[in-house]
């Protein structure tokens, strides 16, 4: 019986709908979303020394994803102590503006301060807050498909953002 059953099994996983030619040429799946160019800005891994990039880069501090492009982020050390609307203002100057941010607020999710939520709501822009793992995955999904997505993420341990003189 287990046999039979074994054999079923892998006849029903073998079963293909495109032509072995097509496959491959295409390889076994195909993202019709996405386009030719991959997106700039995809994160790889997030690590206790900060986001890397798929490109190998690795960012230690506050950043933020914007228009296929990263940007250092200077906030307060502490969550949401000192934090106002200043800080998200990039969000309104950009044109066009991201129809989602995805706030990624360290190692789990905090809800910002209501100044903060409703300033970004006056502006346009829709706000998930999630903690920094599953935001970096949501982005680079979201990018993928080709939304307009921006990502403010926070690091799994916060560091000081360090300016250069």
């Amino acid at each position: 019986m287990q046999t039979l059953l074994r054999q079923s099994c892998i006849r029903s996983r073998s079963f293909q709908t495109a032509h072995p030619r097509w496959r491959e040429a295409h390889g076994p799946f195909t993202n019709i979303l996405a386009s030719e160019v991959p997106p700039p800005v995809q994160v790889s891994q997030i690590t206790p020394e900060g986001i890397q990039l798929a490109d190998g880069l690795v960012i230690p501090s506050a950043c933020i994803f914007l228009e296929g492009k990263v940007f250092l982020w200077d906030v307060p050390q502490s969550l949401w102590d000192g934090w106002n609307k200043d800080r998200f203002e990039i969000f309104d100057t950009v044109v066009p503006k991201p129809d989602l941010l995805l706030l990624g607020t360290g190692k789990s999710a905090a809800l910002p301060p209501p100044s903060i939520r409703s300033f970004l709501s006056e502006i346009g822009v829709q706000m998930d807050v999630m903690d920094t793992r599953n935001a970096c995955s949501t982005y680079n999904l979201l990018s993928e498909e080709g939304r307009r997505v921006a990502a403010a993420l926070l690091p799994i341990q916060p560091r000081a953002w360090q300016k250069r003189s």
